[in-house]
Parts: structure tokens; sequence; C-alpha cells
């Protein structure tokens, strides 16, 4: 039995290599096939690709007619295959996830002791204050990135972590760790004697002896087996895949940008891994983009040396028209940097448009972009569809409601040309069904993204507006029955009891406030029960609670829907004050979400998924004794669940996909487009983990994000078939200054520019207007700077058109459609309240008075600090309430208590002086009125 090696430049001919091995039955007919690989898009595209070839009919013809099913194929990613052959139980308590509560523990039992100085310091161990109160904050977050630290020792550099378990401190290259991490062996020791399971470097070690004897059992696995794809295997798992091969046949099936740079470097790869520093690979590499983007592939060929394999490489195909990007893929393969004879001898004209480079505004003008590109490919070729073509993006959590506001708002795909489209008025790209493939949990369901907003609130104030936040989620609206005109109103009631901040009085306590009720949410539910429950024309106060005078009987219900919502958070709020371990929060947080929410019958999944993700986190920590957990520590917890995760349903559904960079990196498509390459962001910033031993000394093929991501734009380039869209930010969108492209997209555009001449070339990289609707986007300006090639107008959004073309015409005035001039205003008195209206708001008190017309409140931002001291027009309104209620006829002391009950006032003192000096002036202003109107007071 064999390990082999199939190489190839594209995923379309090593998927074709896969399907003719496949096609060829095992002994048994019963066995399953097994492949791996790397992501589930990966995995959608392989299993259709395979139904081209598996069990297909052949016509007439001798031709597949695709009609064959991909059946009794087992997909598994490396580390599940690993993980198959380990012998390892879903709940693997070497998973980062599961051994953070390991490393949990070890930290807390450790603190006090030399060893762990460095970690007690950081964690604020003995420390007083805030600061120390932040610094224990972290402990989860802690411990979970040193879990993440020890899984890649192991997978990466086992033999280290067999030294630290043997006593050493060794750094596994022959040197020792450095002193600032002397810590880290004694704790790996801690941990070691916490968990219940054979070390994973010693459990390794035993599988693999036992696959090269034999002598393995219980391992159910066909005679052949493949993974495809992949473009970095630790060297643990090509341990365990050498070890499998001495039995069975397996198969590597790599997409390889150049072969002829793998043949180059065959002589220097067969040293297999050294230090980083120390690799010079990269300077045998001809092609300057290749040898910037394709480290992580030249480092896979040296930790495949570790393998005795057999190297089976794929023919390339060199059938392709010589468009720009043909001829970019083609140098790249041959290793091939062109020489500036060659370069000039190529010309391109300027309708090929198969690289596309759009410098834009910020990234919601390159979303704008984007869907005028795609919208322009559609029209230009009526073969292309949707599901041909690939988005990809960094962040694609910053650009999903972006995409779904510039594309998702047609919800089907008409059945007409993409020119019949947008003659409603709309652009054709709101037609266009959309799916955006691997975002984080935490954002597609609100029932976790609720229970990480309660932890939240658990740490904050209570203002006004984050209650009010909590109760306009959706499940929340949908647990109280609120709707739009029911959540006004609340917030309307919010303003009038001047609730600010605070539960009650005890839970101010916690912010170094005793004893004061005033502008809590208690003593404003108190006013607005009060204000439901008694006749305000009858009864306007019961004990020192003020009603509050604007309800009505149709406000009842929601009064007290209010109340039970802010009955129901006080009552989870206080359960977290008193939860202390995982298995406490376990069952707040699941208690907490299920009473303040609901979900309709067909998102019943985000419940489930909810009461999944928190039995994991309560059998995990349960696992090593339990550890305890603040409200920063569950925070972490909950972010770090609710992480991107990409399941298979969400790629090739026959919609146009938007993912990461990473599930469809290789996976072929007519165009690929990529979306916010900016200065920055990508590649991704790889500042060092100070506590990483492996970033100190790094060796060729352990992981590096940023050559990660540069082999990212690689694999997406050699999988396009067609065309390559890629947007960034060019421009400042606020004040337009240039900004350059990142740093792979600035090579990228460099070695464009060697490669070939011509029209095509030199409209490589289009630089666009801040708005869609300038008129060099739409072919109306005369002097227009053509966006397209044969001055096709660039964009295909309607309103934009007509916003341009009304921009660039005549400014005509219009005949007013009334006689505008009005007829005196009749003599009358002016109160001063209106006058102060009127020098307040001069056009608003004009369109009242004079027109009749009411304009609906614009509401102000709501100050929610404890009132401390009044402004002039606050003092104002106070004392004019007063004033008011005294000429009325009611007692100056009665009308005080209500503005002091009311909230508006100062507390306590500070309260009882301003009121003292609003009542004598009223006294003296009341008297005053009495008098002029030669009436007697009461």
């Amino acid at each position: 039995m064999t390990l082999f090696v199939h190489r190839g430049t594209s995923a379309d001919a090593l998927a074709s290599g896969l399907a003719e091995l496949l096609a060829k039955p095992l002994a048994d007919p019963f066995a399953e096939e097994v492949v791996a690989v790397p992501a589930k898009g990966v995995e959608r595209w392989l299993a259709q690709r395979m139904s081209h070839r598996l069990g297909a009919s052949v016509g007439q013809d001798g031709v597949s007619r695709s009609d064959g099913v991909c059946a009794g194929v087992r997909f598994l990613n490396p580390h599940s295959l690993v993980a198959l052959i380990l012998g390892i139980e879903q709940g693997d308590p070497w998973h980062p996830e599961q051994l953070a509560w390991a490393v949990l523990r070890a930290v807390d039992d450790s603190l006090d002791e030399p060893f762990a100085h460095t970690l007690a310091l950081h964690l604020g161990h003995g420390m007083t204050g805030v600061e120390g109160e932040l610094r224990r904050g972290r402990r989860y977050a802690v411990a979970r990135r040193l879990a993440g630290l020890f899984a890649d020792y192991a997978a990466q550099r086992p033999a280290m972590l067999a030294d630290w378990r043997s006593g050493g401190s060794g750094d596994g290259l022959g040197g020792a760790v450095d002193d600032d991490l002397a810590w880290q062996p004694e704790l790996w020791r801690r941990v070691l004697g916490l968990v219940d399971a054979e070390a994973p470097e010693e459990r390794q070690a035993r599988v693999v002896a036992e696959l090269r004897t034999g002598r393995l059992s219980g391992l159910e696995l066909p005679g052949r087996l493949s993974l495809f794809g992949h473009t970095r295997i630790a060297r643990s798992e090509i341990e365990v895949l050498t070890a499998l091969g001495e039995h069975r046949d397996v198969h590597l099936w790599l997409p390889q940008a150049s072969p002829a740079a793998w043949s180059t470097l065959t002589e220097v790869a067969a040293g297999g891994p050294v230090p980083r520093a120390d690799d010079d690979s990269g300077l045998l590499i001809n092609h300057p983009l290749l040898a910037s983007l394709g480290r992580d592939a030249r480092e896979l060929q040296r930790t495949l040396a570790l393998a005795d394999a057999v190297d089976q490489p794929l023919e390339p195909d060199e059938s392709r028209p010589p468009t720009m990007l043909h001829l970019l893929q083609q140098d790249l393969a041959g290793d091939r940097a062109p020489t500036v004879a060659e370069r000039d001898a190529r010309s391109v004209p300027a309708a090929d448009r198969s690289i596309q480079v759009h410098a834009c505004h910020g990234q919601s003008r390159q979303v704008e972009v984007l869907r005028d590109v795609i919208a322009d490919l559609l029209e230009q070729d009526p073969t292309l569809e949707p599901r041909d073509i690939l988005v990809m993006c960094p962040d694609v959590e910053a650009y999903s409601p972006l995409i779904h506001a510039a594309f998702g708002l047609g919800g089907v795909v008409r059945d007409t040309a993409v020119r019949d489209a947008g003659t409603d008025g709309s652009h054709p790209a709101h037609t266009f069904r959309v799916r955006i493939a691997d975002r984080a949990p935490l954002h597609t369901n609100p029932l976790l993204s609720l229970a990480d907003q309660l932890v939240l609130l658990a740490s904050s104030r209570l203002t006004g507006s984050e209650v009010l936040d909590l109760a306009r989620s959706a499940p929340v609206r949908r647990r109280f029955g609120l709707d739009d005109e029911a959540l006004e109103r609340l917030t309307d009631w919010v303003s009038s009891v001047a609730i600010r901040w605070g539960l009650d009085a005890e839970h101010r306590e916690a912010f170094r406030i005793r004893g004061l009720s005033q502008n809590t949410w208690q003593a404003g539910l108190d006013r607005i029960l009060v204000g439901a429950a008694v006749d305000g024309d009858e009864i306007d106060h019961v004990g020192t609670t003020l009603a509050l005078d604007d309800l009505d009987s149709g406000d009842i219900e929601l009064a007290g829907r209010l109340a039970e919502l802010v009955a129901r958070l006080a009552g989870t709020l206080e359960r977290m004050r008193d939860a202390s371990t995982a298995e406490d929060w376990v069952g707040v947080l699941r208690d907490g979400v299920l009473g303040l929410a609901d979900v309709p019958v067909k998102d019943a999944w985000q419940t489930a998924q909810l009461e999944r993700e928190l039995a994991r986190v309560g059998a995990a920590a349960a696992a090593v004794g339990g550890a305890g957990l603040g409200l920063a520590d569950v925070h972490a917890l909950l972010v770090g669940r609710g992480a991107a995760r990409a399941t298979r349903s969400s790629f090739r559904t026959g919609t146009l996909t938007v993912c990461t960079m990473v599930p469809m990196r290789s996976v072929p498509h007519r165009v690929v487009c990529l979306v916010g390459l900016d200065h920055g962001v990508f590649p991704r910033a790889s500042t060092p983990d100070g506590d990483d031993v492996l970033a100190r000394r790094p060796v060729t093929g352990e992981r590096d994000t940023r050559s990660e991501d540069r082999q990212l734009l690689l694999d997406a380039l050699m999988s396009a078939g067609q065309t390559v869209v890629i947007t960034y930010s060019g421009f400042d969108e606020h004040t337009g200054a240039t900004r350059e492209p990142s740093v792979p997209l600035g090579e990228l555009i460099d070695a464009v520019r060697r490669t070939a001449t011509g029209p095509g070339v030199d409209r490589l990289v289009t630089e666009h207007p801040l708005q869609p609707f300038d008129a060099r986007n739409l072919g109306v300006a005369g002097d227009r700077v053509e966006l397209l090639p044969e001055g096709r107008p660039f964009s295909y959004d309607p309103a934009a058109l007509s916003a341009a073309t009304r921009a660039l015409g005549d400014r005509v005035q219009r005949e007013h459609p009334v006689d505008v001039r009005l007829s005196p205003a009749p003599m009358e008195d002016v109160d001063l309240g209106e006058l102060i209206r009127f020098f307040d708001d001069p056009a608003k008190a004009f369109l009242r008075s004079r027109l009749g017309m009411v304009l609906p409140e614009i509401d102000e931002i709501q100050h929610e600090g404890i009132p401390i001291e009044l402004d002039g027009l606050r003092t104002w309104q106070i004392g004019e309430r007063v004033l008011q209620s005294v000429l009325a006829g009611r007692d100056l002391e009665a009308t005080c208590n209500a503005e002091l009950w009311r909230g508006d006032l100062p507390p306590r003192e500070l309260g009882y002086r301003t009121l003292h000096d609003i009542a004598t002036e009223v006294q003296a202003l009341a008297a005053l009125t009495w008098r002029v109107a030669g009436v007697g007071g009461p």
C-alpha cells in the first residue's frame, strides 16, 4: 500500500482524477469511500462534481449525461479523519473548547505558586480596585487562548509536549523555551493531571506505531481513502497519514498553482521542514507573484518530504484563450516571469475585462460597484448564471448588511433577462438571490445574541435605552406582543416618568450610590402602574408615587406587559449575581432567554441550537469538576461559541454565494469576486501572540495567518475560469484622500502589468466616483471618463440615472400650486410660551401658527444620568408647571411634593434647594398675577 500525491493546477482536474478513482469499486461492495476535504464548501462542490461521473449514464455519442449520484462517499475534514483514526470520541478532552476548562482549573489552582507569577500578575491575582477586577475578568479568555496554543503545539510540534510531559522545558527544536515562557511546561503538566485521558502526543505516537505494525484494532476504514484540496497539512497529520499508508492506499489531491515551481523545489524540499528563518526556497521561484503568495504551498512540499509518497502530477490544461487572466495563470503555472519583449508581444484589447480592480470610496461603495459589475457580466454573457459567481471577502460580518441591502431586496430571480429588469425603478441586482454562507451563529441566531445581551446587561447600569433595546429585539417583541406602536408608546413613557438608570435602589448600590430610588426602573414603573390603576381626574398620586397622567384604558395591558418584562429581566439578573459555576450559568441563561423570548415554529432550530450550545458548555466544564466564572468570562465564552462556522447546506445552492475566503478558496467558478481587500484588513494582522512558543522560532509548515491569506488570494486567482473582480477602498469616503491597496493586491496589479500590455491592461484599475449617481457612471456626462469599454454606462441603477439626469439638466423654477401670499394675521394676545417657541424655532412656529401644520416631534437623546443640576430650560419648565398649578387653585405644598416625586429635580438636598428657589419665585409671580387681575389668591 502507498501514499500517493496527485497535483494539479485546477480543482476540476483533481476532481476528475478522483472520480476516475472512485469509479473503480472497492472489494467490499458495502464499504463507504472516505474523502477528507478542508471546508464545507469544497465538500458540497465535490459531491456535485462526483455526481457527474459516478453512476452517470453514457449516451450513444459516448459522452456522460451527468445524471449520476454521489452515494456511498463519506466526507470528513482532516481533523475528523485523524480523530477517527486516533479513536477520539466527539467530546475530545484535548479539543481547545474542551481543554479550556482544564486550563482554567489549572490556572486557578496555581496562581499562588512561584512558577505562575506571570499569570497571576496578568490576571490580577491579589490586586484590588477596578484594575484588579478588570484583570480577573480575563480568566476564561486567557484559558481559552492557552488551550488553543496547547492544541497547536500538539498538532504542529508534538515532540515539544512530549518533552514537557517528561519534565523538560524544551522548544522541540533542541533548545529551551524562553525564560518569560518558562511557566508553560509546568502549567501543561498541571493540565495533564486534571484530564483523565491519554496525552495527545502520547496518543498519537501510540496510534502511529500501531498503524505501522497493523495492530490497531477497531479501525473502520476502507482499503483506500483520499484527502482533497488542501494547501496546508499539519506535521502530526502527515505522520498519521504516512502510517495509514502502510496498509492502505492514501491519495492526496493537492491544488498547486505551479507544477514547474514544484519541480524546481523538489531537491530543496527533500530536506524536510526547517526553521522558517532558514528557508530560502522563495529565492528559487522565478515569478514574483508566485514567490510572494505561495509560501504555504512551498512549505507543504517540505512537510510532505517526511512521507515516502509517490508523486503523480496531472497534466495542466493549456487550451484556454489568451485573456489577461489566462495569460497570468499560465505564467504562474509555468513559473515564468515574462521578459519585456514577451510582455510587449502580448496585447490585451480594451474589451478584455478578465481581471478587474475597482478602487472605491469605502465599504458601501464597494458593494454598489460590485452589484453593477455582476449585473454587467450577466448582461454581456447570457450563459452566465448567479451560481457561476462566487463573492469572497475577508470580513463577511462587516459586509453582510451592505450585501443584503444591495442584493437581497427582491427575494426571487426574474425569468426575464437582466436588461429587462429594473423597469420598475429598482436596480436589477435587487432581484438576485444571495446566500451568505458562513456567518457567525451569534449574528444569525437571535437567541444566542440575546443570551450575550443579558450578560452585558448584568454588568451595565440598565439605562432606559438599554432595556428598550432589549425590548426591541425580535424574540422579545414576539414574547410580549410588542409592535412598533407599542414600542413607541413605551419609549414615550420611559421619557415621561424620567427613567434614567438602575433597576432599583438596591441595584444602584453596586455603583456606590446608596438609598436612592429616584429615576430607577422601579420608580418609573410604579408611576406607570399607578397611572393605569387610578383615575387621574380624581387621584394624582398614591403615597409618594405620582401617577403618570398620559394613560388611557387601552394602555393598561401594555403597562402590564412592560412590568412583566422588567420583572423577568430583574429575576434573571438576580440569578446571575448568584451564579458562579458553568452549570449555574447554563441554567440561568437558558431560563432567562426562554423566559424573555419566543420564536415562531419555523425558527424552532434557534431554540435547539441555544440549548445545544449551552449543554456542551455545561458538559465540558463538568468533566474537570467545574470552574468559577464571572460575567466577563461568560461573555468571552459566548463570543467564542458564537464564532463563524460554515455549514454544508450554505454552499452551491444555485444562488449567488457570499462567504469568507476559506470555504471556497480553490473551488472553480467562472467569476470570482474578492471584496474588501483593503490595506490593513487583508492580509490579516499577524502580530505574534507573546505566549506562543511556536512564534518565537517558527518552522516551515506551521500556521501563519498572513501567509495563509496570501495563499488564499493565489488559490482564488487560479480557480477563476473567466473573470476575477477585486474591489478595495482606494479613497477615503469622507475626505477623498487616496488610499493604497493592500500589499498582496498591489503585487497582483504589478504582476498583471508585467504580463501584457494594451488597452485592457491600461484599464486594469478603475477609479470610481464617490456617489453612484455621478454622471460618469451613467453615460450622461458630455466630458465623461468612460468606466467601461465602448462607452457603455457602468451603472444599472435607474434611480441613479434619474438623479444624474436631473442634476445635469437646467434648473426650472416651478410655479407655486397655490398663492403663497398670506393675509395679515389677526391681532391677538401672545403668551410667554408661544414667544419662546417662536424664538427657539421660527420656521416651525410659523408653520404651526400661520399654516396650521403640526410637525412630528423629533425625540432628542434622553440624558441618562441622574440630574444633578438643571439648565435654564428645565428650571423654567418645572417653574411653569408649578405656577400653572398654583394659579389653578392647587395648594403650593402639594404641587411641590408632586414635583419632587416626578423625578425631574436633582435628588435630596440638591432638589430641595432648587425647588425652594422655584417655589419662592412662583409665590411672587402668583401674587403679582392675582393683584393685576384684581382677584384674591387662595
